[in-house]
């Protein structure tokens, strides 16, 4: 009988996940970036009222998703260009 891991090496510099193969990171684990983990971004309060945003309320919900979309550029999620 024989096994094939679903998560596996190739070669020294790459971890492969196949199809069916997940990562669980148990409490109090992280991914890393060279080392470090992506910055905290803090939540955004709700627009409420049933009125449009400001741009100034729109402006920092701009910041938090630029910030977001950093984040997993640098954790390598992301491509950066």
């Amino acid at each position: 009988m024989s096994y094939n891991a679903k998560v596996h090496s190739n070669g020294p510099d790459q971890l492969v996940i196949e199809s069916g193969a997940s990562i669980n990171i148990a409490t109090g684990g992280k991914i890393l970036a060279a080392g470090t983990q992506a910055a905290h971004i803090a939540d955004e309060a709700a627009i409420t009222g049933g009125q449009d945003p400001t741009e100034a309320e729109f402006n920092a919900l701009l910041v938090k998703f630029n910030a977001l979309l950093a984040a997993c550029r640098g954790a390598g999620i992301l491509a950066t260009s």
